[in-house]
């Protein structure tokens, strides 16, 4: 559905500002379980998105069951989408979940349409579907399933070790047509994690997915994004850090420098002040020309870590390339403007 049809007419009966239309909210739900953390149970009237024509992303098709992302990344380029739907991009991005209660069956029907032409599928390339909301809502079993009925190529990019509950149907869907699976590992560093990807699980137990989906005959990749100048860009911590990659087993590595799109930088830059002030000025410096590292900075990690993988005996992925099961075909899904984003 198109968010610009959506409305926000001030406080209803309840006292809750109406962040949606009536006809496409069926409730708003805060749980003992997940405290702090509000969900906005919201009926999809479609759930494959097309990526914006000017993105140079691998993949030109999403799907995204969930909107706002609790694993509360500091860093994550999406929080600017929360503002579209009038929610705050900071603290409401990691506890206003929007859930897309009817994705799974929304999916079955668009996939059977004969207009939708078969193509790849991205998931998890703008807000995580293994956050910890899907251990509630568990969307995901009938999205793969219906992919898999299908047929239809997909990938899937993870922070979330939920992704094992769904070992069974990621391997049928793989007989049937290319998976690729991917896991975010950025650094090893605990103390940055618990800080900048409070949400999260552990790098560590990130690394136990790597393993036991290659354990089940699922090859991984592994996406290592973001890497953050000065904090986890140092020879020896990117050298830790592919080590135990290439321990775990993961199939490819590929470094992406940390972007600071507005809505992430906003919010990163505050929690740089906090934590990092000293690198505030550094900062400055580095991202003065926009959202992106400059292209030397990003050429330099590229060259580092693709030499560090060869080392250790994995290879860089290849995006674009056509690949088999469990290779990644995932990368952070271009920003889309008001505009653009017509799908709920």
């Amino acid at each position: 559905m198109r968010w610009d049809n959506l409305h926000r007419d001030g406080p209803d009966a309840s006292g809750t500002a109406a962040l949606f239309g009536p006809d496409v909210v069926t409730r708003t739900v805060d749980t003992p379980e997940f405290a702090g953390i509000t969900f906005h149970e919201v009926r999809a009237r479609s759930i494959i998105n097309r990526v914006p024509g000017a993105s140079r992303m691998p993949f030109e098709w999403t799907v995204n069951p969930y909107r706002g992302c609790s694993h509360a990344c500091v860093y994550c380029f999406a929080r600017r989408s929360h503002g579209y739907l009038d929610l705050d991009t900071g603290i409401g991005f990691d506890t206003q979940i929007v859930v897309k209660t009817n994705a799974d069956r929304l999916l079955r029907r668009e996939l059977s349409s004969p207009r939708w032409p078969g193509h790849h599928i991205a998931m998890g390339t703008n807000v995580d579907c293994y956050q910890r909301a899907e251990g509630r809502y568990r969307l995901m079993p009938g999205i793969l399933t219906a992919l898999r009925d299908h047929a239809n190529p997909f990938s899937i990019l993870t922070k979330g070790t939920l992704i094992l509950r769904d070992l069974d149907l990621l391997r049928s869907a793989g007989a049937v047509a290319d998976v690729g699976v991917s896991v975010s590992v950025a650094f090893l560093d605990e103390e940055l994690w618990r800080t900048v990807e409070p949400g999260t699980p552990a790098p560590e137990r990130r690394l136990d997915v790597v393993r036991a989906l290659t354990d089940h005959g699922i090859g991984c990749g592994v996406l290592m994004a973001p890497v953050i100048p000065f904090l986890s860009d140092g020879p020896a911590q990117l050298r830790a850090t592919v080590r135990a990659i290439a321990a775990a087993g993961a199939t490819s590595v590929t470094p992406l420098a940390l972007h600071l799109r507005p809505g992430a930088r906003e919010w990163f830059t505050a929690w740089l002040a906090r934590h990092h002030p000293g690198l505030v000025g550094h900062y400055e410096r580095l991202y003065a020309d926009g959202a992106y590292a400059p292209k030397w900075y990003q050429r330099r990690i590229t060259r580092q870590v693709h030499e560090l993988a060869e080392e250790y005996g994995i290879g860089p992925s290849r995006p674009g390339a056509h690949r088999g099961v469990g290779a990644p075909r995932c990368a952070p899904e271009p920003e889309a403007g008001p505009t653009q984003l017509t799908l709920l």
